[in-house]
């Protein structure tokens, strides 16, 4: 890491731009954030829920998949063939009762482990493999595996506290509120933004934007920025549940809050307005509930649509986005047809979160060129301690990841003592 890359301010109200493109903190983040003491969203149990189903994913921009065991557990490994380190899983999932490489036929259980080797002694006592040549010495690599509440989790690092710890409260709570019910899976979606991670993780964390540039939504009063809300994180300020309360402000706030606009004079009517159309299922009246979970995972509750966002960073400067989207067992027929209607906000050409791709591909072309003295300015919110806040006014949250990322990667900065909140 360049020693002119540190950070400005450890108030972390200033990201220096290189962040976004510079090859060394990419290479760093995937040894010390995805590969460190950190857990990493894998998947959801119900994708795989019998013996030999498997589903192809990432920590980082490892290839991994994760398997369900014979006797019921799930393990993890990464997705690389341990003789050449060819890809061994080619598709996205599927049952299987091992796992064959297609370059030399390497065999491994669905514990990972090494099971067979074509020719192992050679033929007719030429070729083969040294007589010490042990299967138990050549298995797959293996990640350490836990879930909470039907979702996955998986670390390489054998320091990371337990699971449960980790998510602490806040993000324990929020599954056990979303999740409480058996789930059935409803489809998939995948995108490719051509930005770095980082900004997307920016733009979960900055709930200032939803009501700005998400006019749709504003116009139709799925979120304004004049409802009630805001976030609640853990108390190591990682992980965070932001929500807005629907319908929460008035006709006067709103005209205050957005009079210099259009967007809400009424004058604007969908032919079909299920898309924005909330029904109240759990009671609360969050029609924008989103867990966010360091350093890969999103649980989305956007009106009646409900999913998972899993980001997968491919390069400095592109990842992808793989959604998964469900529902509830006890679903009737007309809540199947609104989550699928209102999955149509969300994906590669989502009403509403295209736009949060195209803020990114923005924002990647404009810092392009951009040197160590050059940041972006957050905030919003103030700039005191990391933590908690009751109103969807504020950027302290964005503040708050790069305060957790800075500590991850071992990244001083130039001034000034790092805060969190008092506990």
């Amino acid at each position: 890491m360049n020693q002119e890359l540190a950070w400005p301010r450890a108030d972390f109200s200033r990201v220096p731009y290189p962040v976004f493109f510079d090859p060394a903190y990419y290479a760093r983040e995937q040894e010390r954030l995805f590969r460190g003491p950190v857990w990493n969203y894998l998947a959801l149990e119900i994708e795989i829920p019998n013996p030999g189903d498997f589903r192809a994913t990432y920590v980082g921009d490892t290839p991994v998949v994760v398997v369900r065991a014979d006797d019921g557990s799930v393990h993890g490994f990464v997705n690389r063939c341990a003789h050449r380190g060819t890809l061994l899983v080619r598709t996205q999932g599927g049952n299987t009762k091992d796992f064959t490489c297609v370059y030399h036929h390497w065999c491994y259980d669905r514990n990972g482990k090494l099971i067979g080797v074509p020719f192992l002694r050679g033929l007719k006592g030429k070729g083969g493999m040294p007589k010490d040549f042990r299967l138990a010495d050549h298995g797959l690599r293996m990640l350490n595996v836990e879930a909470y509440g039907g979702v996955v989790f998986g670390t390489f690092s054998d320091r990371a506290e337990p699971l449960p710890d980790f998510l602490d409260t806040v993000s324990r709570d929020f599954i056990d509120r979303v999740l409480a019910k058996p789930i059935h899976l409803m489809g998939y979606m995948r995108q490719r933004i051509p930005g770095n991670w980082k900004l997307y993780f920016e733009n979960l964390h900055d709930v200032s934007h939803a009501g700005l540039l998400h006019r749709l939504s504003t116009i139709f009063g799925q979120h304004r920025s004049t409802y009630a809300g805001g976030f609640v994180m853990d108390k190591g300020a990682r992980h965070k549940v932001t929500s807005s309360i629907f319908q929460s402000d008035d006709k006067d706030a709103s005209k205050e809050g957005y009079g210099h606009t259009d967007w809400i004079d009424g004058e604007h009517k969908l032919n079909d307005p299920g898309v924005f159309e909330f029904h109240d299922e759990l009671g609360d009246r969050k029609s924008g509930h989103f867990l966010t979970v360091f350093p890969n995972l999103v649980i989305q509750q956007l009106g009646n649509s409900l999913a998972t966002r899993q980001i997968r960073p491919k390069s400095p400067t592109s990842f992808e986005l793989y959604w998964t989207f469900f529902g509830y067992d006890d679903d009737d027929a007309a809540m199947w047809r609104r989550r699928m209607k209102q999955a149509n906000n969300v994906g590669p050409a989502g009403l509403t979160s295209m736009e949060d791709g195209e803020a990114g591909r923005l924002v990647q072309l404009g810092i392009k060129g951009a040197t160590a003295d050059d940041y972006s300015v957050i905030e919003m919110g103030g700039l005191g301690p990391v933590g908690s806040q009751d109103t969807m006014l504020t950027e302290v949250g964005v503040r708050a990841f790069w305060l957790n990322y800075c500590e991850l990667l071992g990244i001083a900065a130039r001034e000034g003592v790092p805060q969190r909140a008092a506990e």
